[in-house]
């Protein structure tokens, strides 16, 4: 039995790419067979897109590269910036407009990790929704 996956990639410029990267998601995901009966986790991956490519955006200063792959077991949503500091998790204080992007991905995600490259670093984060059997079997 092979892996099959299917996958969707796309940048995001720093003006204006956040909200075009939440609307690219959702429109990318209807077409799995487990996101209409699982609303709540194609808002999780949602609002992770949004952070992470917040991050990217803000922190990073640079353009978002998004690549969204589902292999079956999880959907994969990886963005990648130029910049190879890796993020780090706050602990923001009350009123503080920033810093709970990390948090928030880690919280809503089954798994995530983070990874330098030669040129920038990849945060990917890992969503596994519950599949019928049917939906494993093809998988």
């Amino acid at each position: 039995m092979g892996v099959k996956a299917m996958g969707w990639a796309h940048s995001f410029p720093v003006s204006g790419g956040v909200r075009a990267g939440r609307e690219w998601t959702r429109e990318h995901l209807e077409s799995l067979p487990w996101t209409e009966r699982e609303p709540e986790t194609v808002d999780a991956v949602v609002l992770a897109v949004s952070e992470l490519l917040t991050n990217a955006h803000v922190h990073a200063h640079s353009d978002a590269h998004l690549v969204l792959t589902w292999d079956g077991d999880c959907l994969h949503v990886s963005v990648h910036d130029e910049d190879p500091t890796l993020p780090r998790q706050r602990e923001p204080g009350i009123g503080e407009p920033s810093g709970r992007g990390v948090g928030i991905v880690r919280m809503l995600a089954d798994d995530w990790e983070m990874r330098c490259q030669r040129h920038g670093k990849v945060v990917t984060a890992c969503f596994r929704p519950a599949l019928t059997p049917q939906e494993a079997e093809d998988s």
